[in-house]
């Protein structure tokens, strides 16, 4: 009896099942979870969805005041109509009307001198004359060319300052839907971390959204045990909200930067069985199965002394080779059988 109670009673080992795991603790995340920012600064002027609504992607979820904004737009939509083409049809109509009327002096000089070289042939009329109709015709000529090339740099100008207003009315539009926060992608607004009135930058999230429907485990994995951790392993876990419920999970991702202060490694899972009901940030407590055996002969790791020895029933020490080790068991591969009868060491 005095035996029993002190926990010093020999026993025999026995044969079951082992598994050597790597524990991890975590949370659950829902699937693309990930938290909204806002790219300016402002006061929020509404919040336009509820915590818990399902939104599309590009769905606005925030306003945040753009007065400012609004009438940068304004003045761009009324620089854009000012210089659009439609709107200087006078100007070019001016400048065609002036390249018609150069054509018109340049023939009329034209038709001028080449009468005055025919009388020159002849020699009728004075040298001076002839000089002078020539001269007139080449300045006219000219003038042509000059309102021609006025008028295709006219043009350009008219349509560059176009073009370019469109662009500044597309920008200040843009930066106008900024002031509008709106969703990445398909999902649940979990979380809205801003209230009406508040002011917001681009540091700190105003919401947290993620998929209504898919969930996943995201655990946290020592710096000393993330070698032994592969794609597909299973996982055990247990939840705080599901007490006495084991569940089951199989490693998805292994993400390769180690956090510095945490000194751990993100270790991410999909559900293979999952609770009924699932919320973001629910603790986990979890086993991922390195290695298993099945029918392995087992003794308590207590009964262990430096993971090498252990102490037959007659007080003799004897060396084992140990394989397989969870948090309350280890394999013994070599050293014992099932006949012989050990003691617990004494503290």
């Amino acid at each position: 009896m005095v035996s029993c109670k002190n926990g010093n009673e020999p026993i025999n080992p026995v044969v079951e099942n082992i598994s050597e795991s790597v524990y991890a603790s975590g949370t659950i995340k829902s699937k693309n979870q990930y938290q909204v920012y806002s790219t300016v600064n402002g006061l929020i002027q509404d919040i336009l969805v509820s915590e818990g609504d399902t939104v599309e992607k590009g769905d606005p979820l925030i306003s945040v005041l753009n007065e400012s904004s609004r009438l940068n737009t304004y003045n761009a939509q009324l620089a854009a109509n000012n210089a659009a083409m439609y709107s200087n049809t006078d100007k070019l109509g001016e400048a065609r009307v002036n390249i018609s009327i150069s054509l018109n002096k340049m023939k009329d000089d034209s038709l001028l001198f080449a009468r005055q070289r025919l009388l020159w042939g002849q020699g009728i009329g004075s040298r001076i004359e002839f000089e002078q109709r020539q001269l007139t015709y080449r300045n006219s000529a000219a003038s042509y060319q000059a309102a021609r090339l006025r008028y295709n740099d006219l043009k350009r100008q008219l349509e560059f300052a176009s073009d370019q207003s469109r662009t500044n009315l597309k920008i200040s539009t843009s930066l106008a839907g900024d002031y509008i926060i709106k969703a990445e992608s398909k999902g649940r607004v979990y979380k809205i971390l801003k209230e009406k009135g508040e002011f917001v930058n681009t540091l700190n999230p105003v919401a947290v959204m993620g998929d209504a429907r898919d969930f996943l485990i995201e655990m946290k994995v020592d710096e000393y045990d993330i070698a032994r951790i592969r794609k597909g392993q299973k996982v055990l876990f247990t939840m705080d909200s599901y007490k006495g419920e084991v569940f089951e999970a199989v490693v998805e991702t292994i993400e390769p930067l180690m956090n510095e202060q945490t000194r751990a490694f993100i270790v991410k899972s999909l559900f293979v069985t999952r609770p009924p009901l699932l919320y973001p940030n629910l603790s986990v407590e979890a086993n991922i199965i390195i290695r298993s055996k099945d029918k392995a002969m087992t003794i308590p790791r207590s009964y262990l002394i430096g993971d090498s020895m252990v102490i037959m029933s007659n007080g003799k020490q004897r060396r084992v080779i140990t394989g397989l080790k969870d948090y309350q068991k280890a394999e013994i591969k070599n050293g014992l059988t099932i006949h012989d009868m050990i003691k617990k060491p004494s503290q």
